[in-house]
């Protein structure tokens, strides 16, 4: 029986190379979209590519309902969940806090904090002991930016990532005792298509010169991380974060 795991915003970036990943490693995948199903469907064709069970499933993780039938067509196509990476997110134009209207502040903490949260709810229904589970594994992608701030671009961004790495926290200690490992992973200057939402796509190029290594990440470096944490090898490893950040 494969290994059922569930990646929020998986259709790009971090998400869609921890898929790759993961289809090496034999987990059936759940791809999760908010909007570019051609895109997902790429993800799911390569999956399949090399022998891995897979879907795309378009939900909004901001919304309860779609979260709710996301993982409910899970249950039913792919089989008992076993792992959540709890990846999608969202970033909006780099302006200063005075410039910021509530109405962004909705949107990116919706995305990035709510969404995280009733995911890791379903998850945990699925998968603790006191459900009747077998235990499992939660990934929070979190951010280098959690500890610095963004100052000048997404303190909002930022601030949503420090509210993830809380959760991560008392998460992990909630439900260590029902199987369940819940760890984090916070990706520094990475080169990903998210930069362009921020309106500045060669973003990593400016801000490497800060990274003690000179370089930007990866998405295949930050998801090597992500996997690692769902594995056996990370057995008793909970509560913690890698950072992919370059030494910074």
């Amino acid at each position: 029986m494969n290994n059922v795991l569930i990646i929020t915003g998986a259709s790009r970036g971090i998400g869609a190379a921890t898929a790759r990943l993961a289809a090496d490693a034999g987990y059936a995948i759940c791809v999760n979209y908010r909007q570019n199903g051609e895109a997902a469907e790429r993800v799911v064709a390569d999956l399949e590519a090399k022998g891995a069970s897979a879907m795309a499933v378009q939900a909004d993780v901001s919304i309860e309902a779609e979260v709710v039938r996301l993982f409910e067509t899970v249950d039913a196509k792919l089989g008992r969940l076993s792992a959540l990476v709890n990846n999608a997110g969202i970033l909006e134009t780099q302006m200063r806090l005075e410039s910021m209207d509530a109405a962004r502040l909705h949107r990116v903490l919706a995305t990035n904090v709510v969404g995280a949260f009733l995911c890791a709810r379903e998850a945990v229904k699925r998968l603790s002991t006191r459900h009747g589970g077998a235990g499992g594994a939660i990934v929070n992608v979190s951010s280098g930016a959690a500890r610095f701030g963004s100052p000048g671009e997404y303190v909002d961004y930022a601030a949503s990532k420090g509210a993830i790495d809380t959760m991560t926290i008392g998460l992990a200690h909630e439900v260590a005792q029902e199987g369940i490992r819940v760890n984090g992973v916070r990706g520094g200057f990475i080169y990903t298509d998210i930069h362009a939402s921020g309106g500045e796509p060669n973003r990593v190029d400016r801000v490497k010169a800060f990274v003690p290594m000179k370089r930007g990440g990866t998405a295949d470096e930050v998801a090597r991380a992500i996997l690692w944490l769902l594995s056996d090898e990370a057995s008793y490893v909970t509560g913690a974060f890698i950072d992919v950040t370059g030494g910074r």
